[in-house]
């Protein structure tokens, strides 16, 4: 049946090159099982690795007053950045990874609150690090938001996305210094450029939830270098490449009397040099970020949609990198792309289980990251001051104390 199609459907120089690779099929095919075996064997070792592991998720209330500057967050995620994935018997046979962190700002029907998603046996050393930084806050265990909404189409409406950089990841976003927050200010003189997202989230009301994850992970040498197969460059060798492309083709011409023409960078590209090359000075994290409103039916407000597509803009710089909606809800401009909202609805469930999840980096929703800096993730997720006056923005009532020295043992 198969050879009188083949014979049939194809010209015959074509016919010829079809039956000259099944003769070699014991040899390519093979190998072909085997790629996909190993394959297939990396994500159930990793699958099932991840199935045995306990998680916690991690509130922290924010104490009635803040004086530090994002700097003190840009410490803790610096206090993150460890571990590998380990031997390749370690991959291989237990399904190894690095530890990767979910930083989430959240709101539940207006209520704003800040978690961090950790592997159980993490949980004292983000602690540590988090009161470290900040001795007044309260962090405790809590339950996981996202398994108290059941995914259910007909009582809840639900448009995600993932978000992505404009520019290649060595290229820094707008961040906390660029704002003027690295210094210490009084509170009605800062500009945070975090007060907008956290405003955005406070306007979502009764039966209305919007959830906004940043995973991370630490970077490391896995982005095949061009031209080479067998050699890999992580982010900071990547950023090196960038810049001598950017040396390389210098955008001033200049032109003599004597017609000699001279070429040198622009001011433009000098101040992208310079940036990059500070931004390559701290830790990189590999990142993505995801993030879903959700509502009852009846409470959906689709003017929810486009502030939540903009909810990242005032980190974005025309001359430097930003942050723009990709993926998921966002490939569906006009009704005939989809009958009946078929691919729709399967892509509300792709953005709702992957963030419940809190997968990116790996297996069952294994998705492209981008590389950010500590200076860059501290500058989207930090403790505000005070001077961010968001309704619904709970702090704790008192200043957290230890215990006094002289108690009685």
């Amino acid at each position: 049946m198969f050879t009188e199609f083949l014979y049939t459907a194809f010209p015959e120089p074509l016919r010829q090159a079809f039956s000259f690779a099944f003769s070699l099929a014991p040899f390519w095919l093979p190998v072909l099982l085997g790629v996909a075996w190993y394959r297939l064997w990396f994500t159930y070792v990793r699958l099932r690795a991840f199935a045995n592991e306990e998680h916690v998720l991690l509130e922290i209330k924010l104490p009635p007053r803040v004086a530090k500057t994002p700097l003190a967050m840009e410490n803790v995620i610096a206090g993150l950045h460890f571990g590998t994935d380990g031997t390749f018997l370690d991959r291989f046979l237990k399904g190894k990874t690095r530890p990767w962190w979910s930083l989430e700002l959240v709101s539940l029907e207006g209520k704003v609150h800040f978690f961090i998603w950790t592997r159980k046996f993490l949980q004292k050393l983000v602690e540590n690090h988090l009161y470290a930084q900040y001795p007044d806050i309260e962090v405790t265990p809590v339950p996981d938001y996202t398994r108290a909404i059941p995914f259910d189409l007909n009582t809840y409406n639900i448009w995600g996305c993932d978000f992505t950089l404009t520019q290649p990841s060595p290229i820094p976003i707008k961040t906390y210094v660029d704002y003027g927050l690295d210094k210490a200010q009084k509170p009605e003189e800062q500009t945070d450029p975090l007060a907008h997202v956290l405003e955005y989230l406070a306007s979502a009301g009764p039966g209305e939830y919007v959830w906004l994850q940043i995973l991370i992970r630490p970077n490391k040498a896995e982005k095949p270098v061009p031209g080479s197969f067998f050699r890999y460059m992580n982010w900071k060798e990547e950023a090196r490449l960038l810049v001598k492309q950017i040396r390389s083709n210098p955008e001033d011409v200049d032109i003599s009397s004597d017609g000699t023409v001279t070429r040198r960078l622009s001011d433009g590209q000098k101040e992208l040099i310079r940036a990059i090359e500070r931004a390559i000075a701290k830790l990189g994290f590999d990142t993505g970020i995801r993030g879903i409103y959700l509502a009852k039916r009846d409470a959906f407000n689709p003017t929810m949609i486009p502030g939540l597509v903009s909810v990242f803009r005032q980190f974005s710089s025309e001359t430097l990198n930003g942050l723009v909606p990709t993926r998921y809800l966002t490939k569906y401009d006009y009704p005939w792309q989809d009958f009946r909202e078929m691919r729709q609805n399967k892509d509300r469930f792709r953005v709702f289980d992957a963030f419940r999840r809190r997968s990116w980096f790996y297996e069952p929703y294994k998705t492209p990251h981008f590389v950010m800096n500590t200076e860059e993730l501290a500058t989207l997720y930090h403790i505000p001051s005070e001077g961010v006056q968001t309704p619904h923005l709970p702090r704790v009532p008192s200043v957290r104390e230890g215990a006094p020295a002289n108690l009685p043992v």
